[in-house]
């Protein structure tokens, strides 16, 4: 593929989506940063691991939903790549995160591929090179909207729950829930797979004004479980619950 045919690719595939870089290097940061600004919809720049941790749960929190890509320098001060790495794999284990990796500094690449990063570019940045791995990165990411929306959680036997009208249904019908029903959803949805504890099913209810307790959690379980394909809500004796 040539350069410019994959510009323009990129251009058409990233239109939508949103990317963190993180670089200490001024000069090379304000560089980047101008020629993402060209293909993605919202660029994001940081200037350590901590900045970019801090930037990163604030777009979650402003947006409700995470950077489509995040795109590291591992030598910085405050935070390195690794242990920003490692927070975000905590916060968010599906993240796309590409790390740019000079030829000394070798000695992190095992902790992050062992982390389960597979994609490094080669610093000084060759921007072909940059671009390319951005390009496959976003038909990925594209691919997989396709397949649903991300505000569906989509469930065995064709259940869907959507996130947005906070709605329950498969292909035959809607499935009623209660108040009590859609906020016990509500908060196992934000992490799809993350066990959830009775105190923060507890807090949760409380940020909302309504209140819970460890019997009562119990019982909507068994309620909610009626109207769920089988083992969709698991029970983690002694920890919590989680939506499979």
């Amino acid at each position: 593929m040539s350069n410019m045919s994959n510009s323009k690719e990129l251009k058409e595939q990233a239109e939508e989506l949103s990317i963190l870089f993180v670089e200490d290097h001024d000069e090379l940061r304000i560089q980047t940063q101008e020629i993402l600004k060209h293909f993605f919809k919202e660029v994001s720049v940081a200037i350590d691991g901590e900045d970019a941790l801090d930037k990163y749960i604030e777009h979650h929190t402003q947006h409700n939903k995470y950077f489509n890509i995040v795109l590291s320098d591992i030598e910085m001060p405050i935070m390195n790549g690794v242990t920003l790495a490692e927070a975000i794999y905590q916060i968010n284990e599906e993240q796309i995160l590409m790390i740019a990796s000079a030829h000394d500094e070798t000695k992190y690449l095992l902790p992050l591929i062992n982390l389960g990063i597979s994609q490094f570019i080669k610093k000084p940045l060759d921007y072909q090179e940059l671009l390319t791995a951005l390009l496959k990165a976003a038909k990925t990411i594209n691919q997989d909207s396709v397949r649903i929306p991300s505000h569906y959680v989509q469930l065995d036997d064709g259940f869907i729950y959507n996130k947005e009208n906070k709605s329950l249904h498969n292909s035959k019908e809607n499935i009623y829930l209660t108040k009590y029903e859609i906020i016990f959803l509500e908060l196992l949805t934000l992490n799809v797979g993350k066990i959830y504890s009775n105190e923060e099913i507890v807090t949760f209810y409380a940020n909302k004004n309504e209140i819970i307790d460890s019997q009562n959690i119990r019982k909507l379980v068994s309620k909610i479980r009626k109207k769920l394909p089988k083992n969709t809500l698991e029970s983690i004796y002694g920890i919590g619950y989680r939506i499979n």
